[in-house]
């Protein structure tokens, strides 16, 4: 992987999400824990890119089951054109969150450079819901599914690219509460769905083979997206939906860094973290560990 230079782009923003909180994670991952110093010890060359914030309320649009659509809608389409001007720069985008809705708007900026982009998607959840099968209406849990051309049009039809992504080009790794509409869709399209029973069974060093097999020949960008609820909750604690029996410290850190070293990935973000719901900014420390390890931080 070859890095021309970091444009770390904080995205604080929590509508997409149940619990407030994820708005606060790019302060905290910054200046709480650090990020910075984390990129002066690597020797990378970086640039703080400022944040997103739309300055204006944007009026409420109608949805059967879609909470803050026109919110979600509005940093979408502000943040794909952030984010298509960062690959244009030739930078590598490095967002934060937010919550996981901050995807959408991150994969329609990709999606304008990269015909064939890659998404490792690291969650305890797949986020393949639609307004029709979603038990909550939070739109951070239908995120992927809208990138792969499932869902609302208004948040589909972004930049004009439907689908984003193809599902061949996805990789969800650490699954492990689905709701019975997204197994369907995931079985009905095939998408590598690497489930922590998979992890078990097979050990990360092999999934992330498996992971960046997939994508080596066939991309021409990847994007990792990162969701801090992949963890397991004892090790990082500040996110708003935790789950059970998640990736340790390890797994995460070695998968991390057989990313790097494979040279694929283009881009990433960090979402879900909550600092109201952190033990002393652990979660914050731990995600910052993790960006070291995807940008090339090794033991020896």
């Amino acid at each position: 992987m070859r890095i021309k230079e970091v444009a770390v782009l904080s995205v604080p923003f929590g509508k997409g999400a149940g619990t407030a909180g994820a708005e606060l994670g790019p302060a905290h991952i910054l200046h709480a824990a650090s990020l910075e110093t984390k990129l002066a010890e690597l020797s990378i060359a970086y640039r703080l890119a400022g944040e997103l914030r739309p300055a204006v309320q944007p009026p409420p649009l109608q949805s059967a089951n879609a909470k803050h659509l026109a919110e979600v809608h509005q940093m979408s389409s502000e943040l794909a054109e952030r984010v298509s001007e960062l690959v244009a720069d030739g930078s590598f985008p490095l967002l934060l969150g937010g919550d996981h809705s901050i995807s959408i708007g991150t994969i329609a900026g990709l999606a304008e450079h990269y015909a064939n982009l890659g998404v490792i998607w690291f969650d305890a959840h797949s986020d393949l819901n639609t307004e029709d099968t979603s038990p909550s209406g939070n739109i951070h849990g239908m995120s992927l599914g809208i990138s792969l051309g499932s869902g609302i049009p208004l948040l589909t039809g972004l930049r004009g690219i439907v689908p984003k992504i193809k599902p061949e080009h996805v990789a969800i790794v650490g699954a492990r509460s689905l709701d019975t509409g997204e197994k369907a869709y995931i079985r009905s399209l095939g998408i590598a769905c690497y489930t922590m029973h998979d992890i078990d069974r097979l050990g990360i060093a092999r999934v992330m083979e498996k992971v960046i097999g997939q994508f080596k020949q066939t991309t021409d960008g990847v994007h990792v997206s990162f969701d801090v609820d992949s963890l397991d909750p004892l090790e990082a604690p500040g996110t708003g939906t935790p789950v059970k029996g998640g990736l340790s410290y390890r797994e995460a850190h070695f998968a991390l860094e057989l990313l790097y070293q494979s040279g694929i990935v283009t881009s990433a973000e960090f979402v879900e973290l909550n600092p109201a719901l952190d033990q002393h900014d652990q979660t914050a420390r731990l995600a910052v560990e993790l960006i070291g390890s995807l940008l090339g931080e090794q033991i020896l």
